[in-house]
Parts: C-alpha cells; sequence; structure tokens
C-alpha cells in the first residue's frame, strides 16, 4: 500500500499538526478532509525510494556470492563458467 503526505489547504491544527501521512490503498477514493480535524487538506507530491545505481555485478563476483554463472556456447546450450 503506498503511503500519501497531506497538508491543511488553510491554517493549522494541534490535533494533526497541518501535515500527515497515511497508507492507502490505490483504489480509495481521493481524501478531500483530513481524519483528525476534517478540514480540507490538498495531497503533497513526495519523494520515493529507489536504490542506488550500482556497477553490474563480474563474473568473479557473482560466484562469491553464492551464484552459478553459465556461459551461452550455443542454441540453447550453456555450460557453467
Amino acid at each position: 500500500m503506498p503511503i500519501y503526505e497531506y497538508k491543511l489547504c488553510e491554517g493549522d491544527c494541534k490535533v494533526c499538526g497541518g501535515q500527515f501521512t497515511l497508507r492507502r490503498p490505490l483504489s480509495a477514493e481521493p481524501l478531500t478532509a483530513c481524519p483528525a480535524c476534517k478540514r480540507p487538506v490538498k495531497k503533497l507530491i513526495s519523494t520515493f525510494n529507489s536504490p542506488l545505481k550500482l556497477k553490474p555485478l563480474s563474473v568473479s563476483d557473482a560466484k562469491k556470492a553464492g551464484f552459478t554463472v553459465l556461459k551461452k556456447v550455443g542454441k540453447g546450450e550453456y555450460e557453467r563458467q
């Protein structure tokens, strides 16, 4: 389930602090009011988490990590390296 960030359209609230996050299914209707104070809210554009771009594993790195490394020798034929 995605996490969405919301902010009050106007003012501040002691209950929600004026900004909050919620986990909501994609199929849920858009949230228009704060669940705590019932004031109108707008959805914020959030940052996202992505893995760091890593260099491809070398054959020796893959073997050290426990993977079986195969080399294509013909059509549909492979052999271990």
